[in-house]
């Protein structure tokens, strides 16, 4: 049975800061029931799996990222990845933000997938991809990024997934696509 696509018959502003807005939306259900919804608007982002050792190699090397991140109380580890900036394509936001936080360069860039983060109360999408032929260089964070960049074996990078080291979502769900489709791992 197909159902209508939700209609929105209204929104109202509530908050607009520095990276998110928040929307409350009045909309009329597949069911056909009026209802309301708060809604995190964001202008989307990039991540990428920097992969060090060429295309093809048994047990290839990742460089991850430790950051400090306040909302999660402490540290974790994360895939280089930032927000889009007005007018920026996801292919070039993931190669400003390799270059930004890991210092690489990538002769290569190929689009893994786009995933919804929290689809239940944000519009917010992440364009995943997958980096080859790095070249490393001098990391440039904002100032308000504190990081440290490590390379790790994918089967180690895999392990620290199963055992709950990597908890960030989006660098999960690319680690895990690109070992499992693009690395054949």
């Amino acid at each position: 049975m197909h159902s209508p696509p939700p209609e929105r018959l209204a929104s109202r502003r509530a908050y607009a800061g520095r990276i998110v807005q928040l929307d409350i939306d009045t909309f009329r259900a597949p069911s056909g029931s009026i209802l309301e919804l708060e809604i995190i608007r964001h202008a989307g982002a990039a991540a990428v799996v920097p992969l060090l050792s060429p295309v093809g190699a048994a047990d290839p090397s990742i460089l991850l990222i430790r950051q400090y991140r306040y909302a999660a109380g402490g540290v974790l580890w994360e895939i280089p990845a930032g927000v889009l900036e007005p007018g920026e394509s996801p292919l070039d936001c993931a190669r400003r933000e390799l270059r930004e936080e890991t210092g690489a360069s990538a002769e290569s860039f190929q689009h893994l997938t786009t995933i919804f983060t929290t689809p239940g109360f944000t519009d917010e999408q992440i364009h995943l991809f997958l980096a080859s032929g790095i070249t490393t260089g001098d990391a440039r964070p904002a100032p308000d990024e504190f990081m440290e960049v490590q390379a790790r074996p994918m089967s180690r990078v895999l392990e620290m997934i199963r055992d709950g080291e990597i908890r960030d979502g989006k660098s999960i769900a690319a680690l895990l696509f690109a070992a499992g489709f693009r690395l054949g791992l």
